[in-house]
């Protein structure tokens, strides 16, 4: 599985930007995926995840301004972020687990990976 983000770049502060993340690949068994971010000298943290049967999950500080979405047909997974923050400056990287559903926030349990995309908020 091959993931690429895209979407990324800069925005001021309660502005909006949609992350997509395209996957190619062995993709026949598409897992549980998600949305991870690193912020600058902190530890990577999820974001936001969909399973196969279009359950999500958010991190806290994502709730009721991030919203997770994917075309499963296309393969393509999207993040709407709105009223972005200063602190939501990161590198946001897209993520297919090991799983069929969420299990946790564990970057272990999360088998493939995107190269990230930046987010600035300033």
């Amino acid at each position: 599985v091959q993931l690429v983000e895209s979407g990324g770049g800069s925005v001021q502060p309660g502005g909006s930007l949609r992350l997509s993340c395209q996957a190619s690949g062995n993709t026949q068994s598409l897992r549980c995926m998600g949305w991870f971010r690193q912020r600058p000298g902190k530890e990577r943290e999820g974001v936001a995840a969909i399973d196969k049967n279009g359950k999500t999950n958010y991190a806290a500080f994502a709730e009721g301004r991030f919203t997770i979405s994917k075309d499963s047909a296309n393969k393509i997974m999207y993040l709407q972020m709105n009223t972005l923050k200063s602190e939501d400056t990161a590198i946001y990287y897209c993520a297919v687990a090991s799983t069929f559903y969420f299990m946790g926030w564990a970057p272990g349990d999360f088998a493939y990976w995107g190269q990230g995309t930046q987010v600035t908020v300033s």
